[in-house]
This record gives C-alpha cells, structure tokens and sequence, in this order.
C-alpha cells in the first residue's frame, strides 16, 4: 500500500452519529479499540455491518484463528495489501500466538503443517483462479484431512480478506499497525 492520501476519509469515533456511531462503539467495545480501517468503512454503516456480520461468522466457524490469520496474511500478500499483511502479523504474533516462521511462511501458502499447509494452498487456487479450481487440487487438499466444511469456510474467509484487502487499498486507509511491508 502507498502513502497516498486516503481516498475516503476515516469517521472519527467521537464525532460520528448514528448507525456509524453505533457500529463504531461496537468495534470500539469488542476489539478495546477502532482501527482505522473501520472508521474509514464507517462512511457505509451497510459496509461496516456487513464486515462485522461475517467477521463474526467466520469466527465460529471450525477453522481456528491461528489459521485465519494465516489465511488472511497469505490472501493479503497476493492482494498487495499492506494493511491487512500488517494487521494479519500483529494479529496472528501477538495475540493467536502463531510463531513468527509460520507468520512468514503464510505470505508464501505455506506451512510446516500438512493441514495448515493445504488450506492455504487451496485458498490460494481459489483465490487465483476466480473459484475454478482443478479436481486435483481438491484432492490433495482432502488428502491433508480438509473437510467439506472447512473448504465452504475457506470461501467465507477468502471472501472476507478479499473484501478487507481490497477495500484498504482502494481507499487507501492509513496503517495504523506495525508495518509489515510487501
């Protein structure tokens, strides 16, 4: 991501009303704050909402939020998306306690876990190819033990990063974590 000037302008949490105020409060209390990407979402409370319902989603989902984030670091690193690559480290590092080789691994598909390692290689087919993925790919995958419903989550989550990964860099939203670059 570029240091341009943001395409869309943040809402601050204390002068926003409304539903952006509402939403904004709500990321404020379930998070203990609101990171920038969310204030900039916060122009279309329907964006907001729709990104929380599915975060939210996604969260209940078998898939594990050490992996999430290695799902999210991986989709933000073939998106060129520095925010989410910064966030999805910080993220993954510091709070899902994934170790730093399988943080960097992420950016690349890859993983010193069979399991893990075939998730994201399946995310990353998805993701390259629109969702037409070859038959093997699906086979290798179920040969690590991917489940049916992991490869239905794996779409949600790669809807979601593709969703974040695109939105930041299109409006530009200033990285309020640790940079990671790309």
């Amino acid at each position: 991501m570029t240091t341009a000037i943001a395409t869309i302008v943040p809402i601050q949490p204390e002068t926003a009303t409304g539903v952006a105020k509402d939403l904004l409060d709500q990321v404020q209390k379930g998070l203990g704050l609101v990171p920038n990407m969310t204030k900039v979402m916060a122009n279309s409370p329907a964006l907001l909402k729709g990104y929380l319902a599915l975060s939210a989603a996604v969260a209940t989902g078998s898939i594990p939020a050490a992996v999430r984030e290695r799902l999210a670091i991986s989709t933000a690193q073939l998106n060129g998306c520095e925010y989410c690559l910064s966030a999805h480290t910080y993220i993954g590092g510091n709070i899902a306690k994934v170790d730093a080789a399988e943080l960097d691994a992420a950016r690349r598909s890859e993983s010193s876990d069979p399991h893990v390692g075939a998730l994201l290689k399946l995310s990353q087919a998805i993701a390259e190819n629109a969702g037409d993925v070859h038959d093997d790919a699906l086979g290798v995958a179920r040969a690590a033990g991917v489940t049916d419903a992991e490869i239905g989550e794996l779409v949600a989550n790669l809807a979601l990063n593709i969703l974040t990964n695109y939105f930041n860099v299109l409006a530009n939203v200033e990285n309020d974590w640790p940079v990671v670059g790309l």
